[in-house]
């Protein structure tokens, strides 16, 4: 049995896929979860992989991290499998936990795939915060220039016009009509 990983949809699994035929797994047998993170424990593929091992199986990865993202879900993944008697190949190489050494690799991988994660997530705080501080992230634009809002301010305050026709009107949705209404009573007052 074999389970293989992405995380975005721009991302292929052709070469997990690849390595996984070369680790002795079958194409049939190989369960695949796409534009889903590892951090998210919710993966169908893992969960259908999970429940098709049986007892003297061995799940194959190409790595941990393909399996899990944090030390507690890599851990509860792997003493699961060890109580149902069923091993867990991590690119080949088979954990034992019943080994202390095997234990403690496995930990070090899980603890390198949590770092990773941690690694990326920073990067993209700071890279956020640059891109803030020069003005170029600056969140959703509004679907309504300036211009628009106050048109169609003025032609709510006529009483003329429903919400259903302002929002045809200016092709939005009626929560954006009622969105820039309520933002122009707040700064009105």
């Amino acid at each position: 049995m074999g389970s293989a990983r992405c995380s975005t949809d721009e991302q292929d699994l052709t070469a997990q896929q690849q390595r996984l035929t070369e680790l002795g797994v079958s194409p049939e047998r190989t369960y695949l979860d796409h534009g889903l993170t590892g951090t998210n424990r919710a993966r169908p593929g893992l969960d259908q992989a999970l429940a098709a091992v049986r007892a003297g199986d061995t799940l194959v990865v190409p790595k941990l991290d393909r399996l899990a993202r944090s030390v507690p879900d890599a851990r509860a993944i792997g003493d699961d499998l060890a109580a149902r008697g069923i091993k867990l190949s991590l690119g080949g190489q088979v954990y034992d936990p019943t080994d202390p050494l095997g234990t403690m690799f496995f930990n070090i991988l899980a603890t390198f795939a949590e770092f990773e994660v941690d690694l990326l997530r920073m990067r993209t705080r700071e890279g956020m915060a640059v891109a803030r501080a020069k003005g170029k992230l600056r969140g959703k634009q509004p679907k309504l220039s300036p211009k628009q809002q106050r048109e169609l301010v003025r032609m709510a305050g006529t009483g003329e016009y429903t919400i259903t026709d302002l929002a045809e009107l200016f092709t939005v949705s009626r929560t954006t009509v009622y969105r820039t209404l309520q933002r122009h009573d707040t700064s009105a007052r």
